[in-house]
This record gives C-alpha cells, sequence and structure tokens, in this order.
C-alpha cells in the first residue's frame, strides 16, 4: 500500500496546507522522516535537495510548534540553520506556505543587507527562525535574539556549512540553544567531519539514508563531451543554442570564472546570468527571480551559490567544468529531474579533468557516456 500524508500523523491543518500545494504522495524521506520527528527523536538525514528533506522536517517541527507554548519576544522556538541566503529563502517560503492555516511566525534573516527589518520581526516575537550563521551570530552579538528557547534544532546541508568555514559558528550557536532539545542534521554526505559533528550534537539518533546516487542514474541521462579547454566555450554556446535545449544551469569551479561563461554567452546572444557568492543580494535575487519565471533561459553558478535553488523547469545542467569532489557532480545534476520529472546533465571534459570523471564514475559504479558529436 502506498503510504499517504494523511498516515503520516501530522496534525489537520497540515494536512489541508500539504493538499492546497498539491503534494499528492510523500517522498521516501518524507516517509521516513515525519513520523520519527513526530516523536520527538533526533534524526540524522543523508539526502540531497530535491528529495523532499525540506517538507520532511518542516512538517513535523511545525506540528510540534501548534501544540505548544506560545512565542516569546527575541527568542525563537525552533532554529533551523542554513548555508546561504537562497536556501534560507526557499525554507522560509516553504514553512510559510504549510503553515498557513497555523498560527504561527517565521522570520528568515541572513547577511549582505540591512538588519534593521530582521531585528523588527525578532522584537515582534518570532516561532521559527531560519538564519545563516554569520548574520545569526551578529544578532546574538547584539543582543538582538536569543536562543534559549529553542527546542527543535535544524541544521540543514551540514556539509557545505563545514565547506563554507562555518564549523565554528555552528559550534557556537549550538551552545547558545537549550541542552534539552531536538536535533536534526541533514546532509548531502557523510565525512569524518560531518559524523563526528553529529556524534557530538545529536542524541541517540535515527539515521535515515536516501540515496542520491540512485535517483540519479535512474531520471537523469549522462553524457560528457572530451574537449580541449580552449574549446569549451565554443561548444558550451553550440549546445545552448541548440533547439532541444530549454531552461539550464552551467556549473564552473570559481566566481571568475562564472562571470567570464556569463559575458561570453551574452555576447553571443543568449539570455543569461551569472550567481555566485561576491554578488550583491539584491543582484542574485534578481538573477534567480529572472531565471525562476523563466526571462532568463541561462544561469551560470558556482556549487555554492547553486544550494537550494529549486526550479522545476531545468531541462539541462551543463558542467562547463568539472568539479574536484565526486558528490558536488550529484549536487549539481540533481538540479535537474526535479519532482518525477526527467532531465539531461552534459559535462565538457579537458584533459585535465579526466581523473575527476574516474572519480564521478566510480562514486555512481557507472559509466557516463561519451558523445562524439552534438546530440541533444
Amino acid at each position: 500500500m502506498t503510504p499517504s500524508f494523511d498516515s503520516l500523523g501530522l496534525a489537520e491543518p497540515l494536512r489541508l496546507a500539504i493538499k492546497a500545494e498539491n503534494y499528492l504522495t510523500p517522498t521516501p524521506i518524507q516517509v521516513q522522516a515525519i513520523p520519527i520527528l513526530i516523536q520527538g527523536k533526533d534524526l540524522l538525514g543523508v539526502a540531497q535537495t530535491g528529495t523532499g528533506k525540506t517538507a520532511a522536517f518542516a512538517l513535523p517541527l511545525l506540528h510540534h510548534l501548534s501544540l505548544n507554548e506560545p512565542r516569546t519576544p527575541s527568542a525563537p522556538r525552533a532554529l533551523i540553520l542554513a548555508p546561504t541566503r537562497e536556501l534560507a529563502g526557499q525554507i522560509g517560503e516553504r514553512a510559510n506556505a504549510y503553515g498557513r492555516r497555523l498560527n504561527l511566525r517565521t522570520a528568515v534573516i541572513f547577511g549582505g543587507v540591512s538588519q534593521g527589518q530582521q531585528v523588527k520581526a525578532l522584537r515582534a516575537g518570532v516561532d521559527i527562525l531560519i538564519a545563516t550563521p554569520g548574520r545569526l551570530l551578529d544578532l546574538c552579538a547584539q543582543r538582538h535574539i536569543r536562543l534559549d528557547k529553542v527546542s527543535i534544532l535544524v541544521l540543514d546541508e551540514a556539509d557545505r556549512m563545514l565547506d563554507m568555514g562555518f564549523i565554528h559558528d555552528v559550534r557556537k550557536i549550538i551552545g547558545f540553544c537549550r541542552k534539552e532539545r531536538q536535533t536534526l542534521l541533514f546532509s548531502a554526505t557523510m565525512p569524518p567531519s560531518i559524523a563526528k559533528l553529529a556524534h557530538d550534537i545529536l542524541r541517540d539518533p535515527v539515521r535515515v539514508d536516501i540515496s542520491p546516487v540512485k535517483v540519479t542514474i535512474e531520471r537523469i541521462e549522462q553524457r560528457v563531451y572530451f574537449v580541449g579547454s580552449k574549446d569549451k566555450r565554443t561548444l558550451l554556446t553550440d549546445l545552448l543554442k541548440a533547439p532541444a535545449m530549454g531552461q539550464a544551469i552551467v556549473f564552473t569551479r570559481t566566481k571568475r570564472g562564472a562571470d567570464r561563461v556569463c559575458r561570453h554567452l551574452v555576447q553571443e546572444g543568449l539570455s543569461a546570468v551569472a550567481i555566485h557568492g561576491n554578488k550583491a543580494q539584491n543582484a542574485r535575487v534578481r538573477a534567480l527571480d529572472g531565471f525562476r519565471s523563466g526571462k532568463v533561459r541561462i544561469l551560470v553558478a558556482t556549487d555554492i551559490a547553486a544550494r537550494g535553488i529549486d526550479v522545476p523547469g531545468i531541462s539541462h545542467v551543463i558542467n562547463f567544468e568539472l568539479p574536484s569532489e565526486p558528490e558536488s557532480y550529484v549536487h549539481r545534476i540533481g538540479r535537474t529531474a526535479r519532482a518525477g520529472a526527467q532531465g539531461i546533465a552534459l559535462s565538457l571534459c579537458d584533459q585535465s579533468e579526466r581523473p575527476f570523471l574516474e572519480a564521478i564514475e566510480r562514486l555512481m559504479r557507472a559509466d557516463v557516456e561519451v558523445v562524439e558529436h552534438l546530440s541533444l
């Protein structure tokens, strides 16, 4: 029998909100995680973005908060830490959508913008706070917020937070939270540093492991072009101008590389924008809004900036440069084939990147199809 959201033990207002969002069948991580979290247990979740994990932690979190004590000014009852502004904003949108029938307040705080409106929201009282670590610690230091009322703590994309150098900030924030709490840690990979963090902060956790590699192999058609580094831009332009190409994300290894590729594509008459950590917040918002709305067809991004980008209509992911970490390849191509759709991932591989491709194939236990000519 196929599980339904009605069978997971969620409060009726949440079940009604889920139906309004046209969620028909829970994903594997939702089926496994939601009943565990409703019981109040700690959880270690291994799952990439796109598997439905935001709902997996947000729905039981909202369920618990709707049953408990009222909010206190400047002292949230639940805290969700995210590595990037984009992911924090996306989680905030989903939490508001799921909690539309509940009398709960959500606030999102991150750096790169004025803190005035964020402080105002905190003073009014917030049940759920979604934050990036740096801005959160700034506001804690200014005494605009205290975390001793946090009864549910979520670390989302924990591996990326560690990659970005947030580990000390994360540990400091955890120290500010009450010791008697429910803690959830989600990570797309489980390197030793994440395993140690999980051991240090979780109490008798249940582990839920949703393999991203299986999802990738089943739903995404993968191809690789062996090409000289000097010929990559020409091949990329040809690929993007092909009639079969819809909306696409092009990945580069560096911020400077993203800007260079984007300038080249615009000069070739293509509709493209770049997004990375050096862009101002308003520029990032404009770029994402243009891409989500379909006004911009091509988004050029770095790995970190792309975390949290959830656009259903992406037909292609193109690796202009292969990542040095094979797990990052899985995250990248997971931007296509969303919500059960099919997707295509194309990689441009020069001679120096052959070892990266071999590592990717070892991780997936499958060879990527080599293409000798343009075939979309």
